[in-house]
């Protein structure tokens, strides 16, 4: 068994707080010289990059729709060795899952899958005795909640002892503090969520100011002892449950990794298993570079913000011919959303312009009124990817664009749902389409994606 101090921070509903007060009780956390590792539930890639900002080293994912219990649980264990505290991040509210009918992928599920103590903010903005009421429906819509303790935000220090006090009294849950109301930590979104963390002015300054105040409001030795006292976990051998985790390349691979500002969307875990499997990974930028790393095998293009990067993608031409003619020689290269957006033949970008992309995928990329796609989806009856067949395959989509060539080697279904549709372009090197990937949910597709680099490297030597 494994010690692993840890707590989940939940919401009411999205929009309560939860990614600033958990920010500000990571920097609260690490100010009091505890290293600190934190997770986000589900498949959001921003909230981690802001967790990042705070405690300096790369928050995680948790996703119990990619990974299932056993994966999900292992993936916290690995990341949680050597801290002294672990910090999740709920997502939307509490209960919210798949399908807006289940609690499947639901910070409640992982907070269960976990055995993770659950602290619930409640956004108090306009309440008063109603949100005891609201604590007591969290409380008892599921009989093992997990709530072991609520936060109370946007509430004056006046109410908040009248509040506490009614509150500890009527539904025996500990009340851990509260958080006044702050306007220096509020942050704008744009249309895929949140801004990135380096535009957001002074955020480190804010967030330290924000954990200086949840120093005096919070009770943090009664968060730490709640952590603390959570059960030990089970180890998991990730090999009893798919034999492909256990891959690793023959030879030295050595995977091009596209990472800037436009292609920033990173599940921090896929690299954990890529350089498990035995692979390199050689950053580089299609905004910044002139041409790919020399002595590369791959290609990864992951998703981001390419739409406002338009007219410096297409002015870089040497690397979009660096790219295409790399994968017109046969280099395998896996691309999604973003990725798969730039290397069409043009793409529309926020304002509306057109311009020239890479030009391996023909088709054109335009911009939609409203979000194309949203949630989770399953790919099944697949073709062969690299050569492999991989089965089916959890995902998730999310985007204001669309193609006109979205690719047809798989059919995504929708949980929950009769919907579905043709995606991914899985001819001859390469698996680009709109959908991300988490690698742990299906550790065939890295294995099939470094087994192609391989025989690309091999074939090249032969050449």
């Amino acid at each position: 068994m494994q010690k692993v101090p840890r707590i989940l921070i939940g919401a009411g509903a999205s929009g309560s707080g939860k990614t600033m007060i958990t920010c500000g009780v990571l920097q609260a956390l690490k100010n009091r010289g505890l290293k600190v590792a934190s997770f986000k539930c589900g498949p959001d890639y921003i909230d981690p990059m802001f967790h990042t900002t705070v405690i300096g080293t790369k928050s995680r994912n948790l996703d119990t729709f990619f990974a299932g219990e056993e994966i999900t649980r292992y993936v916290l264990m690995e990341n949680a060795k050597d801290v002294d505290i672990s910090v999740m991040e709920g997502v939307m509210g509490y209960y919210d899952g798949v399908g807006g009918i289940t609690t499947q992928a639901s910070a409640y599920e992982l907070a269960s899958m976990t055995q993770t103590p659950v602290i619930l903010i409640i956004n108090c903005k306009g309440m008063s005795i109603s949100m005891a009421a609201q604590i007591k429906g969290f409380l008892e819509y599921r009989e093992d909640s997990g709530i072991k303790g609520v936060i109370l935000n946007q509430i004056s220090p006046m109410l908040y002892q009248r509040m506490k006090t009614l509150i500890e009294q009527e539904l025996h849950i500990q009340v851990l503090g509260y958080v006044p109301t702050i306007h220096d930590c509020v942050i704008e979104s744009r249309h895929l969520g949140l801004l990135l963390p380096e535009e957001v002015p002074e955020l480190q300054q804010n967030i330290q100011s924000l954990a200086k105040v949840l120093e005096q409001t919070l009770n943090l030795d009664a968060i730490i002892r709640l952590a603390e006292n959570a059960p030990q976990l089970e180890p998991v051998v990730l090999e009893k449950m798919d034999l492909a985790y256990g891959y690793r390349v023959l030879e030295p691979i050595r995977i091009a990794l596209a990472s800037d500002e436009a292609f920033c969307f990173f599940y921090e875990d896929n690299f954990r298993l890529l350089k498990k499997m035995g692979a390199e990974l050689i950053p580089f930028s299609p905004l910044h570079d002139r041409e790919l790393p020399k002595g590369i095998h791959g290609i990864l293009l992951y998703g981001g913000y390419p739409e406002l990067h338009g007219r410096e993608l297409a002015a870089n031409q040497s690397m979009k011919d660096s790219i295409y003619n790399k994968i017109m020689e046969g280099m395998p290269c896996m691309a999604e959303c973003g990725g798969f957006m730039y290397l069409h033949e043009s793409m529309e970008d926020m304002d509306n312009r057109i311009h020239p992309m890479v030009g391996v995928i023909s088709g054109e990329v335009y911009r939609t009124p409203k979000l194309k796609r949203f949630g989770y989806v399953n790919l099944t009856l697949g073709e062969e990817v690299f050569g492999e067949q991989v089965g089916d395959l959890p995902a998730h989509e999310f985007h204001y664009f669309d193609s006109t060539n979205c690719g047809d080697g798989f059919l995504a279904k929708k949980p929950m749902s009769n919907r579905s549709w043709n995606c991914m372009h899985t001819e001859h090197n390469l698996f680009v389409g709109f959908p991300h990937f988490y690698y742990y949910g299906n550790p065939k597709l890295p294995a099939a994606f470094l087994k192609a680099a391989l025989n690309y490297k091999k074939s090249r030597q032969k050449g």
